[in-house]
């Protein structure tokens, strides 16, 4: 019977595997259509685009470790609390180190990509600009930077190895014996430490541009989808008055020299500001003379009604995520034990809707490895809507604009380090909405109660499932390989914590800025500082 059952585990397991490895496919598959519909037609380069699918499928993948996760300890445990019949010590250990080691892969090839493999590739490019630049040259100067992106990641790396986490217990200990305990530490820890803070830190700069980007798109994208786009024929009859008013504009300038006598200085700038707006006026004609005659915009609008609706499931899904996350931030404001401790809580003492509906949904599988996913994806498509619509920036420079089928091959690299970072800060985002769910799943465990028969006087012992929390005996519970990853360092989860406010903040005022803002145009980005743009025939049905 012990047999058939590990069989019958083994089995599923082997299932499962499968599973996750048709959602690789299907990863790659996704990360090589979004890139070839973004890339510049003119300027598509192989190994830019082959680092950007690379870069852009680890971090879906890296997302998609989490539910799996949280899968692997919830299924070695009975809904009783006991541990099933194959998943003693020697298995549960195996499994757990099998998680481990796919974290320690995925992390590793994140610090790769984001320090070694995409500095190169992109300041590559960046020589290749200079036509006098041969191949050597490009490589040297690629190496150079990318050289001080490689000491930034060694100094990480050192740094969290040696950072004690626990203090010696001899305080009159000799300083050689101090650095002995630094050594065991780490020897200890396996690496743990190290990687962790090196993760931890470029997950702190995730913050930021989850802030920047992903807030404002959650908010953009299901209006941008509710508002539509607007009239291409209304745009072409816009368009054709300002050129007509520019070449009034330039004829009564010219009419000034027909005598001869030379235009003066300010007349001469004058002019020739208005030639290069009738040029982009002109192009935006043909562009929009394209759309307004395209099969597709005539497809497009009889799909407005379901973008409509997919629009207010957006919208929805958006305010679950902000209420959760403000009831589960003011929840560690209220009850955490304070910044010392980088806010950490367990359990939770005010509800929110998430942590609520996960539980329900542990009942019926997998509905709550369905929600966790679809949240983790609804987080990085709005992480890429927001990315489109701000564009790349460096403060107040505007460096590159993410546009379709003329995105260069540098933006492309910027959105997908940009995204590496989201991923990183995703997993945290998923746990301060569920906290508990996120560090046990749905394991239960067993504990005793006395209860006492008024009829017969006396007292017996009862075992009685219990959801697993902090509480739990250490040998009755197994702590998912994400929250060791995500607590560490108490300083990082206290500038998580400030930084989940922060991104109720700027959800907020970009919900306000794109309830105020009209329109998008049916065209994107035809403006007279574009550089990104082509005369190529222009993308439609934009959300």
């Amino acid at each position: 019977m012990a047999s058939d059952a590990a069989g019958a585990a083994s089995a599923e397991l082997v299932t499962g595997w499968c599973i996750f490895g048709l959602l690789l496919l299907a990863i790659l598959a996704f990360c090589w259509i979004y890139v070839r519909k973004y890339q510049s037609r003119r300027e598509s380069e192989v190994v830019s685009t082959i680092t950007a699918i690379f870069s852009l499928a680890i971090a879906l993948i890296t997302s998609a470790l989490l539910p799996v996760d949280i899968f692997l300890v919830s299924y070695m445990k009975n809904q009783n609390g006991t541990f099933k019949d194959w998943a003693n010590a020697n298995v549960s250990r195996q499994i757990e180190d099998t998680v481990l080691y796919g974290y320690y892969t995925l992390y590793s090839v994140i610090l790769f990509c984001v320090f070694l493999w995409i500095p190169f590739v992109y300041f590559y490019y960046e020589e290749k600009d200079d036509d006098d630049t041969g191949k050597c040259t490009q490589i040297k100067t690629a190496l150079k930077y990318t050289l001080g992106f490689a000491v930034i990641c060694a100094l990480l790396l050192l740094i969290g190895a040696f950072v004690p986490l626990n203090v010696p217990n001899n305080k009159n200990s000799t300083e050689w014996e101090k650095v002995k305990f630094l050594f065991e530490e780490l020897g200890s820890s396996h690496g743990l430490a190290a990687l962790s803070f090196s993760i931890s830190s470029l997950t702190l700069i995730g913050m930021l541009a989850a802030i920047t980007y992903t807030a404002y798109g959650m908010s953009a994208l299901p209006l941008n989808l509710i508002k539509g786009t607007r009239s291409a024929a209304y745009e072409r009859l816009e368009n054709t008055e300002d050129i007509e008013e520019v070449e009034q504009h330039i004829q009564t300038i010219k009419s000034k020299s027909k005598d001869g006598r030379p235009l003066p200085a300010r007349d001469k700038r004058t002019l020739r500001q208005l030639e290069e707006r009738l040029r982009t006026l002109r192009k935006r004609g043909r562009h929009l003379e394209f759309i307004e005659n395209s099969w597709w915009t005539k497809f497009c609008g009889a799909l407005r009604p379901l973008k409509i609706i997919w629009g207010i499931f957006f919208i929805l899904v958006a305010l679950l995520f902000v209420i959760s996350l403000f009831l589960s931030n003011l929840d560690k404001a209220l009850h955490s034990a304070g910044i010392d401790s980088g806010f950490v809580i367990f359990g939770a003492n005010l509800s929110n809707p998430l942590n609520m509906l996960l539980p329900l949904l542990q009942t019926v599988f997998p509905l709550d490895y369905i929600l966790i996913t679809i949240i983790i994806m609804y987080f990085i498509f709005t992480s890429m809507a927001g990315i489109r619509n701000i564009g790349i920036w460096f403060f107040w420079i505007r460096l590159y604009k993410i546009r379709r089928g003329r995105t260069r091959p540098q933006a492309l690299l910027f959105l997908c380090m940009i995204l590496l970072l989201i991923v990183l800060h995703t997993s945290y985002m998923i746990y301060s909405l569920a906290p508990q769910y996120v560090m046990y799943g749905s394991q239960n465990y067993l504990t005793e109660t006395n209860i006492t028969y008024n009829d017969h006087k006396g007292n017996s012992t009862l075992s009685v499932p219990k959801r697993c929390d902090a509480d739990a005996p250490e040998d009755q519970c197994t702590v998912t390989r994400t929250y060791l990853f995500l607590h560490k360092f108490w300083f990082f989860s206290a500038a998580y914590y400030f930084g989940n406010w922060a991104f109720l903040g700027v959800f907020l005022i970009g919900l306000i800025v794109s309830c105020c803002k009209g329109k998008k145009s049916v065209i994107e980005g035809v403006d007279e500082d574009d550089s990104d743009i082509s005369d190529d025939e222009p993308s439609v049905c934009s959300a």
